[in-house]
């Protein structure tokens, strides 16, 4: 069975791929199809899926800072989103009911705002697989869609422990322990000990499942929390970026099972498909409230649609809400499998306009510019860059190589563009002429035509390909008139830039040429 799942996952994940999907709906449909066909579900596949979710958590830990989740745009958005969606969607309920005169509807006032609250959740998983494909996680809107997240998984916490009626233990209070300085240099010395390959990946499992989850669940707490908060602990030691590099291949496949077992909750009937398809088409307004509610916090109008669009679904959280409802006798066992169905459904709906994010902004721009303010949230405005004539975009290690190799070429004349408000503060702090900005936003690109000099040379030096095509794209559309290079790894990478009209630098190939000269001067030395 095991084998045959497997089979079902690669080749409809293969399948949606190629027309230009995310393979995470691929898996979805793969559960579907599983199911359809009479097949029963491999022993272990829910445990697979829990534990996916665990190290998801853990993994928006190790790259989450406390200070995000204390701005105003982040938690106001969530407790006003929170209540106007579950408002919006009780009303939606309540119209079912009237409408439609099913045992699907036959529902208590108290079963109606639970529904309604399930339904308000926007899906973690969906949300942070998306970012961190785009290379997303570190912009303004990443890090406020995050927030968000991360503050609904509290509500989320809340609500499972008030409805199970199981309260924290009195030993809950040990948890405060792990953010005290020397609870947290304990654990980071573990972390040096490690030191990197297996042992590294073994600790990443370890701080996750071991002392995140078990701790909290030891306590009576949610487990992800737990997996969570460790995250954060973590996140200030230097390994974390390996760490969570590590866990890559691991969470990835892990979070297969989740959605293959989303895709396995049972077999529709008509009216749950026609009632799942109902709660599809309130989305728009779910996600226009997202847009709507942060910009009013200041942000610009790509930020929140940016925000919006990626939080427009809905999420697993339903599905828990729908068991406990079905397991205390509150709802009808259909509405899990409806959850189930609209879930699915909102992971494919969405999945286009997340890919086609930039272009939906630009081509109705006029209409997005109407909800954002005249006043803009200070980390929201557009750059300016002034006299610089070298942009180089990407500043890690060979953005800073390049930088400090041009600078002393071009004094005064370069600037590093940095997606990473954190690490361009680190490089500022060094000296580095570094300015936080996202390189696809096209808005960036049309300041800089504006301001800056003719003589225009720019370096895509960011380690995600994607994200140098897109901002290729984003520079050609703005009409700015300029010279541009680019990394590459691989030569498909190559092939792509140079369709587009850029030169590139393929890093292996040039390194390994470099090695090849330095091992010749070696040898010459030596004869």
């Amino acid at each position: 069975m095991t084998i045959t799942l497997v089979s079902f996952a690669f080749f409809f994940g293969l399948l949606i791929s190629r027309i230009g999907l995310p393979p995470m709906v691929g898996f979805l449909i793969a559960g579907f199809a599983y199911n359809y066909a009479g097949l029963d579900a491999p022993t272990g596949l829910q445990t697979i899926a829990d534990l996916g979710v665990t190290l998801l958590l853990f993994s928006i830990g190790l790259k989450l800072k406390l200070k995000d989740l204390a701005t105003a745009e982040v938690w106001g958005t969530s407790v006003l989103h929170i209540v106007a969606s579950t408002v919006l969607f009780t009303g939606v309920i309540l119209l079912g009911q009237l409408l439609f005169k099913i045992p699907l509807f036959d529902l208590s006032p108290v079963a109606v705002v639970i529904l309604a609250f399930g339904l308000s959740f926007s899906s973690t998983v969906y949300a942070v697989k998306v970012l961190e494909d785009k290379g997303d996680m570190a912009a303004l809107y990443g890090k406020v869609a995050i927030g968000i997240l991360v503050m609904q998984d509290i509500f989320a916490v809340l609500f499972l422990t008030v409805s199970e009626g199981k309260y924290p233990s009195i030993y809950a209070i040990l948890v405060l322990a792990l953010f005290l300085p020397q609870v947290r240099k304990a654990i980071y010395k573990v972390i040096d000990y490690a030191g990197h390959g297996e042992l590294l990946v073994l600790s990443a499992l370890f701080f996750a499942m071991g002392a995140g989850y078990e701790f909290f669940y030891s306590v009576d707490l949610k487990g992800d929390l737990g997996a969570l908060i460790l995250g954060v602990v973590i996140s200030n030691h230097p390994k974390s970026k390996a760490m969570a590099k590590s866990l890559l291949n691991f969470k990835e496949l892990m979070l297969v099972g989740f959605f293959l077992s989303v895709g396995m909750q049972g077999l529709p009937s008509d009216t749950v498909i026609y009632t799942a398809l109902g709660l599809i088409l309130v989305l728009p307004i779910k996600t226009w409230l997202y847009l709507f509610i942060t910009a009013r916090f200041g942000l610009r109008s790509r930020t929140s649609l940016f925000t919006a669009i990626s939080l427009g679904n809905y999420s697993e959280f339903g599905l828990i809400v729908a068991g406990l409802g079905v397991a205390n006798g509150i709802l009808p066992v259909d509405w899990l499998l409806v959850m189930a169905i609209t879930v699915s459904i909102s992971f494919a709906v969405a999945s286009p306009f997340s890919l086609k994010t930039e272009d939906i902004y630009q081509k109705y721009k006029p209409f997005w510019d109407r909800y954002q303010k005249d006043k803009l949230h200070p980390k929201d405005e557009i750059l300016d860059t002034g006299e610089a004539t070298v942009l180089i975009i990407g500043m890690g290690r060979v953005g800073t190589g390049a930088y400090q190799v041009l600078n002393e070429q071009y004094p005064d004349k370069v600037i590093g563009i940095e997606l990473s408000e954190g690490h361009a503060e680190k490089l500022q702090q060094q000296g580095f002429n570094v300015k936080v900005a996202d390189a696809t936003d096209t808005d960036f690109w049309n300041m800089v035509r504006l301001s800056a000099p003719v003589e225009e040379v720019i370096l895509l030096a960011m380690p995600n390909h994607h994200n140098n095509l897109d901002a290729v794209k984003r520079i050609m559309a703005s009409g700015l008139d300029c010279k541009i290079v680019a990394i590459a790894k691989h030569q498909s990478e190559v092939e792509e830039l140079n369709e587009l009209g850029v030169p590139s630098f393929n890093l292996y190939r040039e390194a390994g040429e470099g090695l090849g000269r330095e091992a010749i001067d070696v040898i010459s030395a030596a004869t």
